[in-house]
């Protein structure tokens, strides 16, 4: 949840030798699989690991050591929400497209891209990784709203 340190802290590398990734992995797309999730990265489950899933038109899967290769297209607003920051939405700048490569649990390189709700997933859960909550992309004006009506929230 909004607050906790592991969320802006840059996650660490996987290794896929590590004992327990499979269980991180499992962990992701039990919690993606829940109804209204498009992406959920490990930050989110307290884990500071480099990996997330999505579930995105029924597509579920995972991704580990994703990098933000590519945006394309003119940035625009679109509304955007956060399981660790509950109840919220807020508009910010997206690109339309983008492009994400790493590795699956056998290290094999996987490439993941998309318009849309993909495109938007994808960059909202490698700014995870980097320790960066959504908020933090909005203007000045809607951060400074976004920011009141969290402190006001029943569970700040």
């Amino acid at each position: 949840m909004f607050g906790d340190p592991v969320l802006r802290t840059v996650s660490a590398e996987v290794s896929t030798d590590d004992p327990g990734l499979n269980s991180l992995v499992e962990d992701l797309l039990d919690t993606v699989r829940l109804p209204g999730r498009a992406g959920v990265a490990a930050p989110q489950i307290g884990v500071g690991l480099r990996a997330f899933s999505y579930n995105i038109d029924g597509e579920v899967g995972y991704i580990l050591n994703p990098v933000l290769e590519e945006v394309r297209g003119e940035p625009a607003l679109v509304d955007e929400g956060c399981l660790s920051v509950p109840g919220f939405y807020f508009q910010r700048e997206r690109f339309p497209w983008a492009r994400v490569t790493g590795i699956d649990l056998d290290g094999n390189k996987i490439e993941l891209s998309g318009e849309g709700l993909m495109a938007q997933a994808l960059q909202h859960e490698t700014d995870h990784l980097e320790g960066k909550l959504f908020i933090e992309g909005l203007d000045k004006e809607r951060k400074r709203e976004a920011m009141r009506q969290i402190r006001e929230s029943d569970w700040f």
